[in-house]
């Protein structure tokens, strides 16, 4: 792969590609010269039709899990949903914090951002609103959110370890998050490694499972749960695409497992004062 900044710029323009397309035609897209089962960016999404809140036209069909529906949201919470997209686990925030909560939706690309704002508009939403920028720096202040989600993103990031201080940042303490994203146990192949598309497709821009709950760790977080995993099986066809039909067996007798996990960390409450004098 390239440089960190060469990586953002091609994630930008995909999912600006993405975001002028509807659920049905992300779905529907082929890869190479034939019709394949998806592209793998939406080969892992789960279906949100039953979850209170959902919006059609806000689901694109690339997420990886459910995080909302695990994000322990109350009325009157501030939410803040990293890597936003068309505005879906914004809405769905929105249902659980309701009018007297506010949800902030951060997304790098604009036409993500333009979708979002019009989905928004179109509900009547006035508590709920999108901001253009890089979760890397998110434009919010310190402590300002009691939750943070996000839905298959961090992989998608090169400075996954910034993300999740700014996350630290950004929460109030004793607030929480509840992040859904690709992890890895074992290696890739070289190919799919270095491919741009399965960077793109959240697959080579994920870490190792073990690392990724460590970078949590890392940074302060307490109370690390997972809560929820699933196997993610790249379809031969779309693994046609990089790898040759022997190869798709050596990679399938592998060790490598493809996962998503629904993460929930909390920021450590502020020390209570306990002696006289402790707090001057």
């Amino acid at each position: 792969m390239s440089t960190d900044n060469q990586i953002k710029e091609m994630v930008k323009q995909k999912y600006s590609e993405i975001a002028l397309q509807d659920k049905e035609d992300n779905q529907a897209s082929c890869c190479g010269s034939g019709c394949c089962s998806s592209e793998v960016y939406n080969i892992m999404t789960d279906d949100y039709s039953a979850v209170e809140g959902y919006n059609p036209d806000a689901d694109l069909g690339l997420g990886c899990g459910l995080p909302t529906q695990f994000a322990k949201i109350k009325a009157g919470d501030t939410v803040i949903d990293l890597g936003s997209g068309a505005g879906n686990d914004c809405f769905i925030a929105r249902k659980e914090t309701g009018e007297t909560g506010k949800v902030i939706g951060i997304d790098f690309t604009p036409a993500m951002i333009e979708r979002a704002r019009a989905n928004a508009e179109k509900l009547n939403f006035n508590n709920v609103e999108f901001r253009q920028g890089d979760i890397e720096h998110m434009p919010v202040t310190a402590n300002i959110a009691d939750v943070i989600v996000s839905n298959c993103v961090l992989n998608l990031v090169p400075n996954k370890d910034g993300v999740f201080k700014e996350i630290f940042r950004v929460l109030k303490p004793g607030g929480h998050f509840s992040i859904s994203d690709i992890v890895l146990s074992g290696s890739l192949p070289a190919k799919i490694q270095e491919a741009a598309e399965m960077y793109a497709g959240c697959v080579s821009g994920a870490i190792q499972k073990q690392e990724y709950l460590q970078l949590i760790e890392k940074n302060g977080f307490s109370n690390i749960t997972i809560q929820k995993e699933k196997a993610i099986i790249v379809p031969d066809d779309i693994l046609s695409g990089y790898l040759t039909p022997e190869e798709i067996t050596a990679f399938r007798n592998s060790n490598t497992g493809i996962y998503s996990i629904t993460v929930f960390a909390q920021k450590p409450a502020a020390t209570a004062c306990c002696e006289p004098g402790c707090c001057a």
